[in-house]
């Protein structure tokens, strides 16, 4: 998951430059709106696979929605680092670090609520 988030963010990384800056409110909806999706993708899966299997399932079904959190939270952290710098064009090599580890921290928030949750129908 980290590998596949990385590898998003690097494709997305020259789009920032000339994205518009979202506000918050957008990308908290964004991020709500992604949770959802895996969330409900999650309970659909079959289960008589394993857990893995359901979880990279519903990843890859709220694919789209996920790509417009990535896409939003970058270009934001893109436009606060360009305010940072005084409005200066070009990227920070820390900004990179920064976004990568915002990805992963998401991506910890999402797989671990669906991780508990089959943890559960196992009992």
């Amino acid at each position: 998951m980290i590998l596949r988030s990385a590898i998003l963010l690097m494709s997305l990384v020259p789009q920032v430059a000339s994205a518009q800056p979202m506000p918050e409110v957008r990308l908290d909806a964004l991020e709500e709106t992604w949770h959802g999706c895996v969330r409900e993708a999650f309970t659909h899966q079959p289960r008589t696979q394993s857990r893995a299997a359901s979880q990279r399932s519903a990843l890859d079904a709220c694919q789209a929605q996920e790509d417009a959190f990535v896409a939003a939270a970058m270009t934001e952290a893109e436009a606060a680092s360009r305010e940072r710098r005084g409005g200066q064009p070009g990227r920070s090599p820390a900004l990179t670090e920064r976004l990568r580890a915002r990805v992963a921290s998401i991506a910890s928030e999402v797989i671990e609520p669906v991780s508990s949750w089959f943890s559960g129908l196992r009992r």
